[in-house]
């Protein structure tokens, strides 16, 4: 019995030992698969983003070319109804595949300037759709989804951690002139 009990120290620490190493283990390895898990979805987030983006712009500079003969100075290629019609049909399933995913896998913040972004090329959809008849504020619209488009990639990168770099579009001035460093 004497000799158990001189023992029974170091049984003692062998088993806090090991119950130690066992919690260390456990903590390691669980945050070691959180942050591989974040990573993973981080990374079908930026894919779900990256394809609605796609889908979207499709659909704005289709729009843009077919109402291009509507806005003077317009640099975008002009697109007649037809060609114009069946090309917004094919992007418009694209888009409503990509925009479930922004749904499932996107943050509130990003998914509402998605939606914001979606409703204001929408607009210009419906206007390019809606010719001969364009629409009074043209340039409104157009201005309206580079914002929108501004906020979602704001909000995206916003959700993903991303820093630095501004998202803004380059906006050409009024008189169309592209600015040099010697004026």
């Amino acid at each position: 019995m004497e000799n158990v009990l001189t023992q029974l120290p170091a049984l003692l620490g062998v088993l806090v030992g090991t119950i130690g190493t066992m919690a260390a283990t456990t903590v390691t390895e669980r945050g070691r698969w959180r942050r591989s898990q974040t990573v993973r979805w981080d990374e079908r987030r930026l894919d779900a983003y990256a394809d609605f983006t796609r889908a979207v712009k499709e659909i704005h500079l289709v729009s843009l070319g077919m109402l291009s003969r509507h806005r003077p100075g317009s640099r975008t290629p002009a697109l007649d109804r037809e060609d114009g019609m069946a090309r917004l049909a094919d992007a418009d399933v694209r888009h409503t595949l990509t925009w479930e995913a922004v749904l499932l896998l996107g943050d509130a913040a990003t998914v509402r300037a998605a939606s914001t972004w979606r409703r204001a090329v929408r607009n210009l959809e419906q206007a390019a759709r809606s010719l001969p008849d364009p629409p009074v504020d043209l340039d409104g619209m157009v201005r309206q989804a580079d914002e929108a488009r501004d906020g979602f990639y704001q909000a995206a990168r916003s959700g993903l951690g991303v820093r630095g770099g501004t998202v803004e579009q380059f906006r050409r001035p009024a008189e169309g002139r592209i600015p040099t460093a010697r004026n």
